[in-house]
C-alpha cells in the first residue's frame, strides 16, 4: 500500500487474513480485525491488530470496527468441500452481504473480496482462463456456489463513494496453512490419498504472500465492481508441485491412483448417500475434492499484470524452501 492507512479485516486471524495483517502492519496501516474467540482476539494482538469481539452475524461490530477505517479486506469465508448448504450460505452469502452492509454504513471507501477461482468450476476444465469465465452459483458444489453467490454480492454492491474488488487466488499454499497441506498430509498418513486421474494436468497455485500482494495492489488499483485473478505465475503439474510440497513437511507422497470417472461416480453418489441418510462425518470423495484437485485449472493473469501491476512477490522455488526450512 502507499500512505499508511487504517483499514478492517476480517478473517483476520485465519491463512490468509493473518498473512495480510502482518502485512498491513509491517506497512504502517493501523489495523482492526474481527474476532470471534478470545483466542483469535490474542493471535491478532500478537499480530499487531486491534482485535473487535464479534463474527460476521454481527453488524454492530462490525460497523464499530470499520468506523475511521478506508480500506475493508474480506477473507472470512466456510471452507471446506463437504457440509450443509445452510453454512455455506449463512457465512459466505449472508455474512458477505453483512460486512459489505456495515462497511458501506461505517464510511468504508474501498472493499476488497478474497474470491476464488472455484467461484467459476461446475465441474469442467478451466484452461488459461480469465476474467471473462462466468460465475457459477448453480454448482453443485457448495463451497463453489456460495463463493459464486457471493462474489455477485460484492460486485454488484459497487457505487459511488463504496469501491468493491474482488481478487481471485487458486490453490493457496505457504506458511500458516492449517487446511490444505495438513489435510493432504493427514490423508497419506492415514492411506486415504490417490492421485485422481493421475495427478498429471497442469494447475496454477498462489503462494499466500502473492495473495497478499494481490490483494494489496487491487486496494491501490482495482477497479471497481471488477474481479482480477492471481497466481504464482506459469502453471505446474499437479503431481510434482504437491509431491514436493509434501516433501517440505518429510511426506513422501503415494504412488497409488484412482481413475478419474470412478472418482466423479463415488463423489456423485457418496454425496447423494450422506445427504439422504444423514449420515456423519463425509463422503471418501466429494465434488469438491474432484474439481478442484483431478481437473485442469490454469488461469491467466493478464489483467491483474496490466491493469493492477501485480507481480508474484514469492516464487515458487523460494516458496516451497521456505516451508521446508520452517519445518525442520
Amino acid at each position: 500500500m502507499g500512505a499508511a492507512k487504517r483499514a478492517f479485516v476480517t478473517g483476520g486471524s485465519g491463512f490468509i487474513g493473518h498473512a495480510l495483517v502482518r502485512r498491513l502492519v509491517q506497512s504502517g496501516a493501523g489495523v482492526r480485525a474481527l474476532a470471534r474467540s478470545e483466542a483469535s482476539a490474542r493471535r491478532l494482538s500478537e499480530a499487531g491488530a486491534e482485535p473487535v469481539r464479534g463474527d460476521l452475524s454481527d453488524p454492530a461490530a462490525m460497523r464499530a470496527a470499520a468506523a475511521g477505517c478506508e480500506l475493508a479486506f474480506h477473507a472470512a469465508a466456510r471452507l471446506g468441500g463437504w457440509g450443509p448448504w445452510e453454512e455455506f450460505e449463512q457465512v459466505n452469502v449472508r455474512g458477505t452481504r453483512a460486512a459489505l452492509e456495515a462497511c458501506r454504513a461505517a464510511g468504508v471507501r474501498r472493499f476488497v473480496h478474497v474470491g476464488t477461482e472455484a467461484a467459476v468450476i461446475a465441474g469442467d476444465p478451466l484452461r488459461g482462463a480469465d476474467e471473462s469465465a462466468p460465475l457459477r452459483p448453480g454448482s453443485k458444489a457448495y463451497y463453489c456456489a456460495s463463493k459464486a453467490m457471493a462474489e455477485q454480492e460484492v460486485r454488484s454492491a459497487a457505487r459511488d463513494g463504496f469501491e468493491t474488488v474482488v481478487v481471485r487466488p487458486r490453490f493457496v499454499w505457504g506458511p500458516g496453512d492449517t487446511t490444505l497441506l495438513p489435510g493432504l498430509v493427514q490423508a497419506v498418513e492415514s492411506g486415504r490419498f490417490a492421485w485422481i486421474g493421475g495427478g498429471r494436468q497442469r494447475t496454477s497455485t498462489t503462494h499466500v504472500d502473492n495473495v497478499v500482494e494481490g490483494l494489496l495492489v487491487a486496494a491501490e488499483r482495482g477497479h471497481p465492481g471488477e474481479a482480477y485473478f492471481v497466481t504464482d505465475g506459469e502453471p505446474v503439474v499437479f503431481r510434482d508441485f504437491v509431491s514436493r510440497l509434501l516433501r517440505t513437511q518429510g511426506v513422501e507422497p503415494p504412488s497409488r491412483g484412482l481413475p478419474l470417472p470412478l472418482a466423479r461416480a463415488a463423489a456423485a453418489v457418496g454425496e447423494t448417500l450422506w445427504r439422504r441418510l444423514r449420515l456423519g462425518g463425509e463422503p471418501p470423495v466429494t465434488r469438491t475434492t474432484v474439481w478442484l484437485s483431478a481437473l485442469e485449472v490454469t488461469i491467466d493473469i493478464s489483467r491483474a499484470r496490466h491493469e493492477l501491476g501485480y507481480e508474484p512477490r514469492t516464487s515458487i522455488d523460494e516458496g516451497l524452501k521456505g516451508l521446508a526450512a520452517a519445518a525442520a
